[in-house]
């Protein structure tokens, strides 16, 4: 969920123009450790779900229009494939029962982030009464 709070957090403030946001600022708002984001961060511009700009007023921003970045590439960006069965308990109910079950959740879970986009999760916050940042034009008067 550290993946798809990122990729919100950089479509609220950034999103897919020229503006960028750091990825220290990301941190902050989340109430995150640069550092332990840092992977997150890596593993989505890999995959070129964000586009990382360098220098002195570098950051991050979308790579794609958020209507367009599914909430299941987020995860995938960020996740090995799941273990089969949660701690590969091996009894009759566990393999009858809490296996099938498992892979029931998860196959649920896939369906509803397959079919999310995080202009959806953008419009929830919207919703919810959020303001995106507005950005001040540049005055040059003296």
């Amino acid at each position: 969920m550290t993946a798809i709070a990122v990729m919100l957090d950089v479509g609220f403030h950034a999103g897919r123009g020229g503006e960028v946001t750091g990825g220290a600022e990301v941190a902050e708002r989340m109430g995150a450790a640069r550092r332990g984001i840092e992977p997150v961060f890596q593993a989505l511009s890999r995959t070129g779900l964000l586009d990382s700009v360098r220098g002195p007023r570098g950051g991050y921003r979308l790579g794609r229009r958020p209507r367009d970045i599914k909430l299941i590439e987020i995860i995938s960006a960020v996740t090995e494939e799941p273990e089969a069965m949660p701690g590969d308990l091996t009894g009759k109910l566990q393999v009858a029962v809490v296996a099938p079950l498992w892979r029931e959740m998860e196959d649920g879970l896939r369906e509803r982030f397959a079919g999310l986009t995080l202009d959806d999760l953008l419009k929830r916050a919207q919703a919810a009464g959020l303001k995106r940042p507005a950005t001040e034009p540049l005055n040059f008067a003296i």
